[in-house]
Formats: C-alpha cells, sequence, structure tokens
C-alpha cells in the first residue's frame, strides 16, 4: 500500500496494552486499537496513555492503525490533557 492511501489523524492514548499495543481516542470520538512503528520503537520513545499522537489508519480497516508520532505536550509541567482538565476543574490537586 501506497503511502498516499494511508489516512492521517490525530488522538489521545486511552489505554496501554500488552506487546505494544494501545487503545487511541481519535478526534472525531473513535476508538482505535494501534501499534507503534518501527522508527519510534527503534528510538526508544515512550508512549504512555494521555499522551497526543498522530496514528496512520488503513482505508480498508479502519479500527486498527500505526502510531507513526508522539505530538509534543501542550500542557504545563508535562503533564497529560487529563490532568491538566482536571486540576482545572479542582477534581485533582497539585
Amino acid at each position: 500500500m501506497k503511502k498516499q492511501d494511508l489516512i492521517d489523524m490525530e488522538g489521545i492514548v486511552t489505554e496501554s496494552l500488552p506487546n505494544a499495543m494501545f487503545r487511541v481516542c481519535l478526534d472525531n470520538g473513535c476508538q482505535v486499537l494501534t501499534h507503534i512503528s518501527g522508527r519510534i520503537r527503534r528510538n526508544y520513545i515512550r508512549i504512555l496513555p494521555g499522551d497526543r499522537v498522530k496514528v496512520e489508519l488503513s482505508p480498508y480497516d479502519l479500527t486498527k492503525g500505526r502510531i507513526i508520532y508522539r505530538l509534543r505536550n501542550k500542557y504545563p509541567n508535562g503533564i497529560s490533557q487529563e490532568a491538566f482538565r482536571g486540576m482545572r476543574d479542582g477534581s485533582i490537586r497539585e
């Protein structure tokens, strides 16, 4: 399959599964089962729940994908989006 046939989307890692698999909630609300790409594996980039990632999807099976990039954290002190949202709402204290 050619690179141009793949669909690129962004989402948040919601769950870490065995064998370097992750469950990602995409920006459109869909849940996708993903694995990490070889480049991420080779460079020992750590993916944790709460990380924002870029995902490559095949047009043939939109329920599975590959994490190709971990996006930089936009929130202060390196905390995840859920933790930042909880601190802002007052449910989590520093």
